[in-house]
């Protein structure tokens, strides 16, 4: 097992290929730092352990053209959900974050834990049935398992913690009965937290460092990357701005049993629920049509409404982006990110929303905080979750701590305890 200068020396190497930093050992000791024994030594390790591989041969600099190196993604894979209110997002990705097979279904997470996760299982095993057989590899191990969940986790033990919308959920064991499943290391965080790092990875925040992720969907949630580093705070929570106070009025009551939240005003369900009032009052056409027609009405349904004019709709959408650019103003204040990137369902909901969020920052934030600001619509979209959950595993697998643990084996599957392994504290 490598330990002190060694693994952190191997790390560096492994990271620098897996990113494309660096494609040959000329490349890596120019990016690390790292004499040139050292890298032969670090890349002859990594590619005995079958992380790496030889690939052609690279550009010439004017000697003898130096060997391309290859990280070997498919040498395991990652197993990814994100679970929502109201739908499921099941995947299974390279050790690289490649999506290789996914599902999406609608699932009500209200139903509690053991049918949402035996649901969850099921197509685990599908898709990963499904990815063996195509890359005609039966024995392709399960690194990790990664679940975002639409709730308050506590990052350390994988539990959720008092979740508003997930009745039977409180304290449930989610990483053990994963583990157990898939005799492997399993990570389970909020969703938005996971959303966050799929955009930081691979979507609109890439190559970023502070940013702001806004997920508007049934409920409102952000989450924040600080440094390049996703910032979870001291119990995981960080980042739960839905349940911020947005009116000191008390005639709407959120699902979290407050009055005056955030999401209570301008989530998903209280658009649903204002533009129910609206058609019924018969203040908003559309929307009464709609609620003839299919006995309710969606956010989904307000946000078609005010794309095709309707009055009613279009103050829903507006108000509900003016309360969130309020609150938003307070947070890019104090922060001071370099971008906002707005996802979720809601956010889906043409560009009436995301104006009004724009307007309120731009005016109600301090101008030094807005000058190089942007905000923008998440690239990834609905696969955000999935792809940031793969990421949460692929992260913390290549720790240079973790990686001591599993390196001399090939792969660290079959050891579920990689996520106790203390990790060092950054030096300030």
């Amino acid at each position: 097992m490598p330990v002190g200068d060694h693994v952190d020396s191997l790390a560096t190497v492994l990271d620098l290929v897996r990113s494309g930093t660096a494609r040959t050992r000329p490349e890596i000791g120019r990016r690390s730092g790292l004499g040139r024994t050292v890298v032969t030594q670090r890349v002859n390790q990594l590619t005995a352990c079958g992380l790496l591989e030889e690939g052609a041969l690279g550009p010439s600099s004017g000697g003898r053209a130096p060997r391309e190196l290859r990280f070997r993604a498919q040498a395991g894979v990652i197993l990814a959900a994100e679970l929502g209110a109201t739908g499921i997002s099941v995947g299974v990705t390279d050790l690289t974050g490649t999506v290789l097979a996914e599902h999406t279904e609608g699932h009500d997470i209200a139903a509690g834990p053991d049918p949402v996760l035996d649901r969850v299982e099921q197509i685990f095993d599908e898709l990963l049935d499904q990815v063996r057989t195509e890359l005609a590899a039966p024995d392709l191990a399960v690194w990790g398992v990664g679940i975002g969940l639409p709730g308050p986790v506590e990052f350390a033990t994988g539990r959720p913690s008092a979740p508003p919308i997930m009745p039977g959920w409180d304290g449930y064991p989610v990483r053990e009965r994963l583990a157990r499943r898939y005799d492997t290391p399993v990570w389970v965080d909020n969703e938005v937290n996971t959303m966050a790092l799929g955009e930081l990875r691979a979507g609109s925040a890439r190559g970023q460092r502070d940013i702001l992720y806004v997920k508007i969907g049934t409920g409102i949630g952000a989450g924040l990357v600080s440094g390049g580093t996703l910032h979870r705070g001291s119990q995981g929570c960080a980042g739960d701005i839905g349940h911020a106070a947005a009116s000191d009025e008390d005639d709407v009551v959120c699902r979290c049993g407050n009055t005056g939240c955030l999401e209570a005003y301008a989530g998903g369900a209280a658009l649903a629920r204002d533009g129910l009032a609206a058609a019924k009052q018969g203040r908003s056409p559309f929307l009464a049509e709609v609620l003839a027609s299919t006995g309710t009405v969606t956010a989904a349904d307000v946000s078609r409404a005010a794309q095709s004019g309707d009055r009613t709709s279009v103050e829903l959408l507006t108000r509900a982006g003016r309360l969130i650019g309020s609150l938003l103003a307070t947070l890019v204040s104090f922060y001071n990110p370099a971008l906002v990137v707005i996802g979720g369902g809601v956010s889906r909901a043409g560009d009436l929303l995301l104006a009004a969020v724009r307007e309120t920052v731009y005016r109600r934030s301090l101008p030094l905080a807005t000058r190089e600001l942007r905000i923008t619509r998440s690239t990834l979209s609905n696969r955000a979750g999935l792809v940031g959950a793969a990421f949460m595993v692929i992260d913390e697998l290549f720790t240079p701590e973790r990686l001591a643990r599993w390196v001399d084996r090939g792969s660290p599957a079959g050891d579920p305890s990689l996520v106790t392994v203390p990790l060092r504290e950054p030096v300030l």
